[in-house]
């Protein structure tokens, strides 16, 4: 009778665990359906490069082999950039690092550019992950390109100060806008991140040629651009704030004087 008992043991440990993975399964399922759907925002790309750069990045995308992942190419861009604050610190006393930095511009819009635009080429793509890694590794680099700038001696520390702040103001307010009026905008009047990149490499350049270089016989180079950086990115985050709140308050209140009316029972139209 013992031994006959295993059978029916085996079966009804089998049922429970069968039993006990659809629960898991069903429970997965109501979490997901439960969760707000994550709509992707409308990316806006106007500036000069966009055309043949997004032309370039698709042709890339279609050659890469598949080991090489969306992950890896963030953080190889991520790494691009350690690689620049560490050539604009050797820049400090060997300008051969103005050259390597140049190289790490190149590296760091290879890894940065190319992620997302393999993910969508492969249809990989992890929207709510990707907005979120990639951004905050964005403001990593920033704070390493602006520190290693400071460190390099060709710049200011307190001008590369008012850069990385006028960069997080725009990234802020492009996040911003992203959640409330679902447009992500990536470059501002003609400007991204790729025309950035060309801008500090021909300064680079000149700094190599030239470490004393200067604008006007007085201004140094680097300190120069970065008054005009900082200036056009406070009033690009201004124009950009003052545009999307009117557009929220003109949205928001005819919701509102909808709402009011239909509550009076007056007709709408």
């Amino acid at each position: 009778m013992a031994l006959s008992s295993f059978p029916l043991e085996n079966t009804l440990r089998s049922r429970t665990n069968e039993h006990v993975k659809d629960e898991g399964v069903k429970r997965d399922r109501m979490a997901a359906a439960a969760e707000p759907e994550f709509r992707n925002a409308r990316r806006v790309q106007e500036s000069f490069t966009a055309r043949i750069e997004k032309e370039a990045l698709l042709w890339i995308a279609a050659r890469l082999p598949l080991w090489v992942t969306s992950d890896q190419l963030t953080f190889f861009g991520l790494g691009a950039m350690l690689f620049g604050w560490g050539s604009y610190l050797l820049a400090r006393w060997y300008r051969a690092g103005f050259l390597l930095a140049t190289l790490s511009l190149a590296l760091n819009w290879f890894g940065d550019s190319l992620d997302g635009t393999l993910a969508r080429v492969r249809d990989l793509q992890r929207p709510r992950y990707g907005f979120y890694v990639d951004h905050v590794i964005d403001s990593i680099g920033a704070a390493l390109l602006m520190s290693g700038l400071a460190l390099s001696g060709c710049l200011d520390w307190r001008i590369a100060a008012a850069m990385l702040v006028g960069f997080l103001l725009l990234s802020i307010e492009s996040y911003l806008a992203s959640y409330t009026i679902g447009v992500f905008r990536m470059s501002f009047w003609k400007f991204g991140p790729t025309e950035i990149r060309i801008l500090l490499a021909l300064g680079n350049l000149a700094l190599w040629s030239d470490p004393q270089a200067t604008v006007f016989g007085r201004v140094r180079l680097f300190d120069f651009g970065g008054v005009i950086a900082s200036a056009l990115m406070l009033a690009m985050f201004i124009a950009s704030a003052v545009r999307h709140t009117a557009h929220l308050y003109r949205q928001e209140r005819l919701v509102k004087s909808k709402a009011e009316r239909s509550a009076r029972h007056e007709p709408l139209f």
